[in-house]
């Protein structure tokens, strides 16, 4: 069975949308990514859930018509145990592959990405994400 570990909202923002997921709801840091073509954000967690705010600075990069202005939930992830079987499962639906995303460059987390019947955008990873900071770098803990 797939668990949901990742959920990320988009926002032009993110260092204040993560500040208030802080504060509210106590998540913690998890780390930084700097802006670059496929966009940049924060990246906290509950110690179950990989949260990521992120500002994608293209339609291209939010992988949807009007993302580069859109603010809110954008896509979630889903640890699954096989991409393989996961996969076959996916060709078996109307689902829309987006892209050849396994072993790209901004895949860091996922290796696979789809759309939805309904339009919803799932990653879908057999790595995970990471749910704390690296130990070997210290941590801010602000947002």
């Amino acid at each position: 069975m797939a668990r949901l570990r990742h959920i990320a909202i988009a926002t032009k923002d993110p260092e204040k949308t993560a500040a208030f997921y802080q504060k509210v709801f106590g998540l913690k840091f998890v780390k930084r990514v700097p802006d670059s073509p496929r966009g940049g954000g924060v990246f906290l967690s509950d110690g179950h859930v990989n949260f990521a705010f992120l500002d994608y600075p293209s339609d291209e990069a939010a992988d949807m018509a009007g993302g580069a202005s859109y603010e809110g939930l954008h896509h979630m992830g889903f640890h699954v145990d096989d991409l393989e079987e996961a996969n076959a499962r996916v060709a078996e639906t109307e689902a829309e592959v987006l892209g050849d995303t396994v072993g790209s460059h901004h895949s860091f987390y996922f290796e696979q990405k789809v759309r939805g019947p309904n339009g919803v955008i799932m990653d879908m990873s057999t790595k995970g994400w990471d749910l704390a900071p690296p130990e070997a770098a210290p941590a801010k803990e602000k947002a």
